[in-house]
């Protein structure tokens, strides 16, 4: 019987310094990119660098490492694990219907939340789960 270990890849910078970032650069900063994601992402051609820009939204507000599983088989092989995902048409439609438009309102609330720091937990949460809102993507 093969056997398989996880590993859970986070390196990053570490806290005190992430909040310095967040409180100078990251908190303005992650307004502009999330409209610009946003814009992106409805004009369709620019979908892909939209959801690519809202995939990095939690590392530009906060500097948070990208976060990945690395499988090591028995026999040695290493390969990155991904969550299984809706069916594409069911996405995509999700996306036309509701994804757009809830995604504009999730990104607003989250930001806000990040204005107060009783808010910023929810709101960091709420920037993790940005491209679920749009596609229904897993991660």
């Amino acid at each position: 019987m093969a056997t398989s270990t996880v590993y859970r890849a986070e390196r990053g910078p570490n806290l005190i310094l992430r909040a310095i970032y967040f409180l100078v650069f990251g908190l303005w900063f992650s307004a502009i990119w999330a409209g610009v994601a946003w814009v992106l992402c409805v004009t369709i051609i620019g979908l892909p660098l939209g959801l690519w820009m809202l995939n990095r939204l939690p590392q530009v507000t906060t500097l948070r490492p990208q976060r990945g599983d690395l499988v090591v088989t028995a026999n040695g092989e290493v390969y990155q694990s991904a969550a299984p995902q809706a069916p594409f048409l069911l996405r995509a439609i999700w996306f036309l219907l509701v994804g757009w438009w809830l995604s504009a309102l999730w990104l607003t609330a989250a930001w806000a939340l990040c204005t107060v720091i009783i808010g910023m937990p929810i709101g960091f949460w709420m920037f993790d789960r940005v491209p679920a809102v749009v596609t229904l993507a897993r991660s």
